[in-house]
């Protein structure tokens, strides 16, 4: 059987006692970890990523460059989850997988961060465990669980230190006779924040640029006149950039959450925007979707607002919903749908993320239901809430766009409607 992806097989270390896993039933874990990455007949003292068709370059030097479609996306909007959030609830069979899916497996970082922490948090559960085999002492069966737990964490670490590459990505998308140039820089994950994924082009994000960048009236980007823009959860700022560069009138504003995130941010707007007229319309600022703080130039209404792979927990669909409602243009003189939201889903189908897109459905929904206090508006017509207005669905591309769990994709397009 192929190796399974490890946020979709590890055990919840919260109810390892309680769901009666014991020591051999871990030491089997701990070994599929180790076939993962480090299948027979040999284990090497470090691991060697497979990344097929990848050019790298060591900090500080970013000099390779090379094009959107021979690069396999290593991001996933997700974070590795606290140790009482690792629940996966659907395991992978593994009859799918081919050679070239379990190398892409190996080579994703937020599957590899996630066995770190995971055998992180089991070494401090060790003495919990019971021992199923009488023939052996307890104290001595999670010994050696504990040294078998430790080394593996050991080459983990060891292969993490030897590999912290910067990455140059050179995307060029066709859009109505021209082509739109992007140059963004993917930095590695940090070991020490699991939720700095956006340090990396996600597959989502990708197919979103592309497809605007095709037809931008569709996503109601109209060059001629001034436009506001948001990205929600920009990451490198793949979206941001692709807009600015098609419509040279509008204003973007790219946020994000994590400081590492946004500093990697600030320095791709400036490598595809080194003007300080362009940079002046085409900023980046924090955002916090729990609890946002609507400051300059976040105070003002948005005409569209854009975010590609940013529900990865049931709270993410309503923070969000959130903070649209405050910040999307809301029907008036001047617009009378208002503005619009158009968000890109990937259809997972194993692990805590399977299903994700159904809670954009349940928040926003298409018609009908009670208005909600965050998302309506009495206005001169009646009463306006947020509701999807039409949803695209995208086949899974071809390889090097997208994660191996990535069965396809959902494009909302999410306006206000009359209740």
């Amino acid at each position: 059987m192929a190796p399974i992806a490890p946020s979709a097989s590890l055990p919840p270390l919260r109810r390892l006692d309680q769901d009666g896993y014991s020591v051999a039933d871990i030491s089997r874990t701990l070994r599929g970890i180790q076939q993962l990455y480090w299948p027979p007949p040999s284990l090497p003292p470090k691991l060697s990523v497979p990344v097929r068709n990848i050019m790298r370059a060591r900090r500080p030097k970013m000099s390779h460059i090379y094009t959107d479609d021979k690069v396999p996306d290593s991001g996933y909007a997700s974070a590795v989850a606290s140790d009482d959030e690792c629940d996966p609830e659907s395991v992978d069979d593994g009859d799918s997988d081919s050679s070239d899916t379990v190398d892409e497996l190996r080579a994703d970082p937020f599957e590899r961060a996630f066995a770190i922490k995971w055998i992180t948090g089991l070494i401090g559960r060790v003495d919990a465990l019971s021992s199923d085999d009488p023939t052996v002492d307890p104290e001595d069966a999670r010994e050696l669980l504990l040294e078998e737990a430790t080394a593996l964490l050991a080459l983990f670490s060891h292969q993490e230190d030897e590999e912290e590459y910067d990455i140059i990505r050179s995307f060029s998308f066709p859009s109505q006779g021209n082509i739109v140039h992007i140059e963004l820089n993917d930095a590695p994950l940090s070991n020490s924040d699991h939720t700095s994924v956006g340090l990396q082009s996600w597959g989502s994000a990708i197919i979103l640029a592309e497809r605007l960048c095709v037809d931008p009236a569709s996503f109601d980007l109209v060059d001629g006149r001034p436009l506001r823009i948001l990205e929600l959860g920009a990451g490198t700022g793949l979206l941001s950039i692709a807009v600015a560069k098609l419509l040279p009138s509008t204003t973007v504003v790219a946020t994000d959450y994590h400081p590492a995130i946004l500093a990697n941010l600030a320095a791709n707007l400036q490598t595809n925007f080194p003007s300080l007229s362009d940079q002046a319309r085409v900023s980046t600022h924090e955002l916090d979707w729990a609890q946002p703080v609507l400051r300059a130039p976040l105070d003002a209404p948005f005409d569209v607002i854009l975010a590609a792979d940013v529900v990865y927990h049931p709270e993410h669909a309503r923070w969000i919903r959130g903070c649209v409602a405050r910040m999307l243009r809301r029907p008036g003189p001047d617009s009378a749908s208002g503005g619009t939201f158009h968000l890109i889903v990937p259809l997972r189908t194993s692990g805590r993320n399977e299903g994700m897109d159904r809670t954009v459905d349940e928040v926003f929904g298409t018609d009908g239901g009670a208005p909600s206090a965050d998302g309506t508006q009495d206005t001169a017509d009646g009463v306006h809430r947020l509701a999807i207005l039409d949803t695209t669905a995208v086949e899974r591309q071809g390889a090097g766009v997208g994660r191996a769990d990535e069965a396809g994709y959902r494009v909302f397009r999410i306006g206000w409607v009359s209740y």
